[in-house]
């Protein structure tokens, strides 16, 4: 089906819409995720917000759906060219992804930060919307894998995304954690490395 010019036009502005939010997000933080503020970098009537997204409500759900769909992407094409044979190596893959990706992006640095500080409303969508897609992503990849019986996947699951969280937005506020310096590709190797180690110590070597 080809889509109508009106359609086209409303698909590139809501686009625009949401990167203009990301950047609001990821250089002012909450305290600057306004209607005006995004409408303005953007460069669009801020009714666009309200007609195509509802306000920051339906904004936010957009951002957390967007950027965990970047996340699910990429490791659905890792995936596919070489698919974990067990669980404790989809853990690997995600838990490293997931690292890599927390470093590099400034925005999910802000939404984890905005989620540690206390609750609030956008923050617990993005986080959900976030979620579900990830959640989806980890069911399909799953598919018959299934952790040691005397694993508690679960609490180890959530340990390792709280380290990955942790470190990332360590790195990019002071360089270090634990006397432990976040700097440096030597750096980031060793974290990795002592990634891999624990989790292979619990789910065994792939």
């Amino acid at each position: 089906m080809i889509r109508s010019s009106k359609g086209r036009d409303r698909e590139a502005t809501s686009k625009a819409i949401v990167e203009a939010a990301e950047s609001v997000l990821a250089e002012g933080g909450f305290q600057a995720f306004g209607v005006n503020a995004i409408a303005r970098r953007a460069n669009c009537d801020k009714q666009l917000i309200y007609r195509y997204f509802g306000g920051l409500e339906g904004l936010a759900d957009a951002i957390g759906a967007d950027l965990a769909a970047r996340f699910a992407d990429h490791l659905g094409h890792l995936s596919a060219t070489a698919p974990p044979a067990t669980y404790g190596a989809m853990i690997e893959v995600l838990t490293l992804q997931l690292l890599d990706l927390l470093r590099a992006d400034p925005v999910m640095q802000k939404i984890i930060a905005g989620e540690l500080a206390g609750a609030s409303p956008l923050v617990d969508r993005m986080v959900e919307a976030r979620g579900r897609r990830l959640a989806a992503w980890m069911h399909e990849m799953r598919g018959d894998l299934a952790p040691p019986a005397h694993v508690d996947a679960p609490a180890v699951n959530a340990v390792l995304i709280a380290a990955t969280q942790q470190l990332a937005l360590s790195a990019s506020a002071s360089g270090r954690f634990a006397g432990l310096p976040l700097r440096t590709d030597e750096d980031w190797r060793r974290v990795r490395e002592t990634l891999v180690q624990l989790i292979r110590g619990v789910y065994g070597r792939p």
